[in-house]
């Protein structure tokens, strides 16, 4: 099969072709769902699933590159050709997406003299060899080959971030150089010159919209005069962010958006279709002058929520869907006030010699246990196997020294908490500054006693000491590396000296702690550690329990009266928690539950009311505007 770009419409083998879309990032849903989620796509409507490929995923160190289990792209577009879908692929190298760092790599910018996002030969041959590891999954998997690959999309939004052509061009020919025969796109604002700013006139133009579709489209047509109108990211929803509220739009009005692009002639890519979800360290950040991290939901209020499950939204656009093609018919559990499980399909195999694995029959939406499985109950969890952090540190991490506290970048640390510790004498106290910036909170101790608390979002620099002869700790978290503007690529930790009363503090030592996959040592520990009695926790602290469950479906661990901290099931890292909301749920997907005996973990760096937590049949994403 072919598929080009006419002068009014995309042609598949030379007839006209619609493009419906929907986006699924395959690295926020555990691969043992990409099936269902691909399927329920499918039965919305949709003839095309879009995903971007986050580059820092794939390659956390430099010389590394993980193409298995959740980051197994070529098998995600296996699952997607053998739903005889088509599939549009996103691989920037930068993509924005909420995710940390915007998908690009913290190590590529640690000794900073590599650029970012513009014409340099440090970022460039950096691409290249990027581009080159993929090669193997996307060039193979081009509908031209018989895969379901129809357009590749360079850069991202480049049009909001800069103008260099020159940039773009050698991107595009990278991008052939490897194999890629496919159209390639670009996608920006129809607003301002953003449009003629982020892409080429080889690169065809499509928009990234929400609302007023008609007038959107317009710009899109007085910037490219010929050729299918697009709307390549056709936002449904909204990302939430730490402290605010859970962002949600009316299904009536956003089907009423999507009607008006579809009645103009237009193709759609659904930003989200499905969210997923930000687990362990992977959320991203916005700073415009105040730092905003990103919340561990990416439901994104999308037609197919964090669970999986059909919302009002999916209806709403499926009747509109099928006034404009064809839609297959839905399965009574698909329906309204159905589950929105699906039973078991046979359907046709995915490209032979790729790994497709069992999880197809595994967990909530998993294909495949729809007919034996029990409604799911809550149940309560206490944790009743307590080790301060102090504890544990001999089974998380190693020591170095340094004469100023380094940065994460520095220590080969991506995310996480990284922990500084040097030897003070303030008989009277004193005043600590961090010279420029911390990055991005830091919990400050003196003799193992929590002192305070320095906040990026506030622009706090500076704290009081009591006196104190002994040790001075600073366990320092990186909340999201910046995804959008200007701070893209920059380090973090504590940036600039750290000085007591204006006087150099040196003689550091500095430990990254290894939480996401915890390091094994740490969770044996605390299998072993005797029960003990309380009901409150002081941390920073690790705290874990058991639980049973006679039939696995996906949960949602409340953390009710906990602060901030990380949390854990079976060792799969469920992401970041934080009673500052909007979310008061994490997602648990249920391949990552068992039959029988599993365990929670919760690394708490506050203090907790309670050392019961719950593992919910139903999610709380917290309070909506008004």
């Amino acid at each position: 099969m072919r598929f080009a770009i006419g002068d009014t419409d995309f042609l598949l083998d030379g007839e006209p072709h619609r493009v419906l879309s929907g986006a699924i990032h395959y690295f926020r849903v555990h691969p043992d769902l990409w099936q269902d989620r691909i399927r329920k796509a499918k039965l919305m409507g949709l003839n095309t699933i879009e995903t971007y490929v986050a580059w820092n995923a794939h390659a956390p160190q430099p010389g590394v590159f993980d193409l298995t289990g959740g980051l197994d792209l070529g098998r995600f577009l296996d699952l997607v050709a053998a739903e005889g879908m088509h599939a549009i692929v996103r691989p920037g190298p930068y993509i924005c997406a909420e995710w940390s760092n915007g998908g690009l790599p913290y190590w590529l910018f640690a000794d900073g003299t590599v650029g970012v996002r513009r014409n340099e030969p440090g970022f460039l041959a950096a691409v290249s060899s990027y581009l080159q590891a993929l090669a193997p999954v996307l060039v193979p998997r081009q509908i031209d080959d018989g895969g379901p690959i129809v357009l590749v999309q360079v850069e991202n939004e480049y049009g909001a971030y800069g103008s260099d052509a020159s940039y773009l061009r050698a991107l595009e020919q990278m991008h052939r150089d490897i194999g890629l025969t496919v159209p390639f796109t670009s996608v920006d604002q129809p607003m301002g010159t953003m449009l003629e700013d982020g892409s080429l006139p080889s690169l065809h133009k499509t928009g990234s919209f929400g609302s007023r579709a008609t007038a959107r489209l317009a710009r899109l047509r007085q910037a490219q005069p010929t050729g299918p109108l697009m709307c390549s990211e056709f936002w449904d929803g909204w990302f939430d962010s730490w402290g605010e509220h859970h962002h949600t739009t009316p299904a009536a009005a956003s089907a009423s958006d999507l009607e008006d692009l579809l009645a103009a002639g237009g193709s759609v890519n659904i930003y989200m279709f499905h969210g997923g979800t930000n687990f362990g360290f992977t959320n991203g950040a916005n700073d415009k002058g105040v730092y905003r991290p990103i919340a561990t939901s990416y439901d994104y209020d999308a037609p197919l929520d964090e669970a999986g499950r059909p919302t009002e939204k999916f209806h709403a656009f499926r009747a509109v869907i099928e006034r404009y093609a064809p839609v297959p018919p839905l399965p009574t559990s698909m329906q309204p006030g159905g589950s929105g499980r699906l039973e078991p399909v046979a359907g046709p195999g995915v490209r032979a010699g790729s790994a497709v694995g069992s999880g197809s029959a595994v967990g909530s939406g998993g294909v495949g246990l729809e007919a034996r499985r029990a409604p799911a109950t809550d149940v309560a969890v206490r944790l009743d196997r307590v080790a301060p952090l102090a504890t544990l540190l001999p089974t998380l991490t190693s020591w170095t020294a340094h004469d100023v506290p380094p940065t994460f970048d520095a220590l080969g640390a991506a995310s996480g908490f990284v922990l500084h510790r040097t030897e003070v004498a303030l008989p009277t106290g004193g005043v600590l500054t961090v010279g420029t910036e911390v990055r991005d909170r830091a919990i400050v101790s003196v003799d193992g006693v929590v002192v305070g608390v320095l906040e990026r979002e506030h622009h706090d620099r500076a704290i009081a000491l009591p006196p104190v002869t002994g040790t001075l700790e600073l366990l320092v978290e990186d909340q999201g590396r910046v995804d959008y503007g200007p701070r893209i690529g920059e380090p973090k930790g504590l940036i600039g000296d750290v000085r007591v009363d204006g006087e150099l503090l040196s003689r550091w030592t500095a430990a990254p702690l290894a939480l996401d996959p915890i390091a094994p040592a740490a969770l044996s520990v605390l299998g072993d550690a005797t029960p003990s009695a309380g009901d409150v926790l002081a941390g920073p602290v690790f705290a874990s329990g058991s639980f049973e469950l006679a039939s696995v479906d996906d949960r949602y661990l409340c953390l009710d009266g906990f602060r901030k901290g990380v949390a854990w099931v079976n060792g799969f890292c469920l992401g970041r928690y934080w009673s500052r909301g909007p979310q008061k749920t994490l997602a648990v997907p249920g391949p990552v539950l068992r039959e029988g005996r599993n365990d929670v973990l919760v690394f708490e760096l506050h203090a907790a009311a309670s050392r019961t937590v719950c593992l919910l049949a139903e999610p709380d994403l917290g309070h909506t505007e008004g």
